[in-house]
């Protein structure tokens, strides 16, 4: 069988192993994965402009990007971690004692769920042996092997608030940052987490609060800054906004040296830059999608399609068409805030209609994503059945399996899997004489690394590798990791669903919201690669703005290419051509 991970060694020196037999293509049966069906192309584009001048993001936010538990380079540098891993734990301890840390996380698949269900009403320390470890509870917080379990709403809330001698471990910020949205509103959690660490300074002496508040005031500059840097589309809220402007006032009030102050302006003009970069990424986005809106005559254009330029005339490199392919991959991952993961399976809130964070999507550049995998999957399947000539379609066939592997390679999957897929559409699967033509070995592997089955096994290998490639990397190429994105989404929804987000007595599952943060994280470590291939702009042009044809126009164009095979394609082919030529008289 063929190695499941390419980063034993060369993809090539198993591409043309004849010595075991090519494994069963799991599509081949007519089964393929298809994408939508809907294309979601609109917006509005000058075609005089450059149409792939998508602003990137601030440098600094990509290098303040959290990263996964496994990395070497991680965001949160807990001043009591042993290790590398932001999840470690330090000995146990009342969580607001004295210190500049919480109890972190070892992540472990051992822990009991009842451990993690124990009542914790007594408001004075206690802990006692559990199964295998020890379980705690602090207050209404409850720690098992010295990882937070459960708590309740408000008491996650008073941990998030720093104070004079306490601040809440980074782990913890992105954790709660990240999941406390399942609960409530991003702007009613700063609100809150605002108003404690006013309201706790509070004595009754006006001047000893303020010189109480100016002592705190640098951890919560601390707090909203990474809030802002990791999170800064939660400040596409107008209410966010005002909150933060009242909060730089507040500060300002009481800082009479203006360290803090000045880090507040400082925090506020980087968000608002990343804020513009994000407004000016849609709408480039917007303005290519609405170039790529335009539709190829599906039977005109068949018979004159010598006369129309193919991905071969504009890149004939398989090797450089990946490239530009990371590009767009790199550049679109890099604009998807965490927070869209978790946003798609949110609360509704009441406010749904409120003119600022709800009149824009809440996970719009997630879904911009997943449009490019399908964009990407009808292009293939166009270029395929496009051409008249049966060897030239088997040509181009040959040249994106070889661009596939080319991806593979790199450790672009999400690529990999859309040219996959766009070749196993059914009106590309159904062109028998074509595929006679065409050596399916290499293509065949390929397939076999992204089997489905038992739950994309060798995928995940393949994805595992790669991630250890990328934390040894000794060149900017070895550290991109672009995974399967439908199935990332896939992992993160299962994960939300099969685990209750409130335990029976009410607290908070913190262990779920541990879990949903480490996936999120190895995701911004991916993230914030920056692609060290050279742009060609007249490739990526191509690529995001030349036309695609829809289903039932590249149905309708496999038929011409291989005329029907049996009365059930003929009814088929008589009817896409009377609703195309009915859907092109009306428009």
């Amino acid at each position: 069988m063929p190695p499941t991970t390419p980063y034993a060694g060369k993809f090539n020196s198993y591409g043309n192993n004849n010595s075991h037999p090519q494994p069963h293509s799991p599509y081949r049966s007519g089964t393929a994965p298809k994408p939508a069906k809907e294309n979601v192309y609109n917006g509005a584009y000058s075609s005089s402009e450059n149409p792939y001048d998508i602003p990137q993001p601030h440098s600094s936010y990509r290098s303040s990007s959290v990263s996964s538990a496994a990395s070497k380079e991680h965001h949160y540098k807990s001043s009591c971690a042993v290790s590398d891993n932001p999840y470690s734990s330090p000995p146990p301890h009342s969580p607001r004692q004295h210190s500049t840390s919480c109890p972190g996380r070892a992540y472990r698949h051992t822990s009991s769920s009842s451990g993690s269900e124990q009542s914790c009403r007594n408001n004075s320390t206690k802990g006692r042996l559990y199964g295998h470890g020890i379980t705690a509870s602090y207050g209404e917080m409850c720690y098992h092997d010295n990882s937070l379990v459960s708590a309740s709403l408000e008491a996650l809330i008073q941990h998030l608030v720093p104070t004079v001698d306490y601040y809440p471990d980074r782990s913890y910020v992105f954790t709660f940052l990240l999941s406390s949205r399942l609960f409530l509103h991003p702007y009613e959690l700063m609100t809150r987490v605002c108003h404690l660490c006013v309201e706790q300074q509070r004595s009754g002496d006006a001047l000893l609060d303020k010189i109480r508040f100016r002592e705190v005031a640098p951890k919560l500059v601390q707090l909203l800054t990474e809030w802002t840097e990791t999170f800064p589309y939660d400040f596409r809220d107008e209410r966010m906004m005002r909150c933060l402007k009242d909060m730089t006032h507040h500060v300002a009030r009481g800082d009479e040296v203006g360290y803090s102050w000045r880090a507040m302006q400082q925090m506020t003009q980087r968000l608002i830059k990343r804020l513009s970069a994000l407004g000016q990424y849609e709408e480039a986005v917007a303005a290519l999608n609405a170039v790529a809106m335009e539709r190829p005559a599906s039977l005109k254009s068949k018979q004159a399609s010598g006369q129309r330029s193919d991905v071969m005339s504009v890149c004939d490199d398989p090797f450089i068409l990946a490239q530009q392919l990371t590009h767009v991959e790199l550049d679109r991952l890099s604009f998807i805030g965490p927070e869209e993961f978790i946003q798609t399976f949110a609360m509704k809130d009441p406010l749904e209609n409120h003119k600022g964070f709800f009149r824009k999507r809440k996970t719009s550049n997630l879904e911009a994503y997943v449009n490019w995998f399908n964009r990407l999957s009808y292009l293939v399947a166009t270029e395929i059945c496009m051409p008249v000539k049966k060897k030239h379609r088997a040509r181009i066939i040959e040249f994106f399996i070889d661009v596939a592997q080319e991806c593979f390679n790199i450790g672009n999957f999400n690529s990999l899997m859309a040219i996959i897929t766009g070749m196993n559409m059914s009106p590309v699967a159904r062109l028998k004489k074509t595929w006679s033509k065409v050596n399916t070995d290499k293509f065949e592997i390929l397939e076999h690394q992204m089997d489905p089955s038992s739950n994309f096994s060798n995928y995940r290998t393949a994805l595992r590798g790669a991630t250890q490639r990328s934390e040894t990397a000794h060149s900017s190429q070895e550290k991109i990791v672009i995974p399967f994105f439908s199935l990332l989404i896939k992992d993160i929804y299962f994960l939300n669903e099969g685990c209750a987000s409130r335990l029976s007595n009410s607290h908070i599952n913190f262990e779920k919201l541990w879990e949903l943060a480490k996936q999120v994280s190895e995701f911004l470590v991916w993230r914030q690669v920056i692609c060290p291939f050279d742009r060609d702009r007249r490739i990526l042009q191509y690529l995001v703005t030349t036309p695609v044809f829809s289903e039932d126009e590249l149905h309708l164009a496999s038929y011409e290419s291989e005329g029907p095979e049996n009365n059930m394609e003929k009814d088929s082919r008589r009817s896409l051509r009377s609703s195309l030529l009915h859907r092109e008289n009306r428009t």
